[in-house]
């Protein structure tokens, strides 16, 4: 059986895009500021479980979660779609988007640097509203479709990417500039925003048939 690699790819750049590892290390190293390189490591890998925990339960409860609310996937990708280029628009803007959760507050005096790890690392930076739309359309595309092995790699190697990334941090914040963090969030920012307008597309042709004509 071949695999699709174009669904891959496609799952791994939305994911990219809106996790963003390269553009989180700054908030990720603001948030640990002052632990040790051991201390940051169980931040990292906690974070990593938890934001696989979060898509898992997306994909596999997608479907439930729908149901349980008497909605469509159309009706859910069209809103996910919204949330997505949300938050695209601001990544562009140069601004961190308040609702997938990217501007944590002024780190007080004394923080739990494990607590971070859940909140607001994982929850709501990292699987936030637009992680969450994204992964219950790419599941229900993958049951639709009979593409779950696609799904599995692109999400795994997003996934893995993402752990480096996090137990890189230290290393990585002392090579990445202001500028090139910028640029980063702004070319992602347009990748997202055409992922977004595709699921908007797909959704209102769906929902209206009568579009395509």
């Amino acid at each position: 059986m071949s695999v699709d690699l174009s669904f891959v790819t496609k799952v791994f750049a939305a994911l990219f895009a809106i996790m963003n590892p390269i553009a989180n290390v700054p908030v990720f190293l603001s948030l640990t500021d002052g632990a040790s390189d051991a201390v940051r490591r169980h931040v990292a890998v906690k974070a990593a479980v938890g934001t696989t925990i979060g898509c898992l339960v997306s994909i596999v409860a997608g479907q439930a979660i729908l149901d349980a609310f008497g909605l469509s996937v159309d009706d859910f990708r069209l809103a996910g779609g919204l949330i997505v280029l949300t938050i695209a628009l601001s990544m562009l803007q140069g601004s961190s988007s308040q609702t997938h959760g990217r501007s944590p507050k002024e780190k007080e005096d004394q923080i739990d640097a494990d607590s971070v790890a859940i909140y607001p690392l994982t929850i709501p930076l990292l699987v936030g509203p637009g992680t969450i739309a994204t992964l219950i359309v790419f599941g229900q595309t993958a049951k639709a479709q009979a593409k779950w092995p696609e799904l599995a790699l692109g999400v795994g190697a997003f996934l893995t990417l993402l752990t480096v990334a996090l137990l890189s941090a230290p290393w990585l914040g002392h090579r990445l500039s202001a500028t090139a963090t910028a640029i980063t969030r702004r070319l992602m920012g347009m990748i997202l925003a055409a992922v977004a307008m595709e699921m908007i597309v797909t959704s209102l042709r769906n929902l209206f048939p009568g579009l395509s004509h």
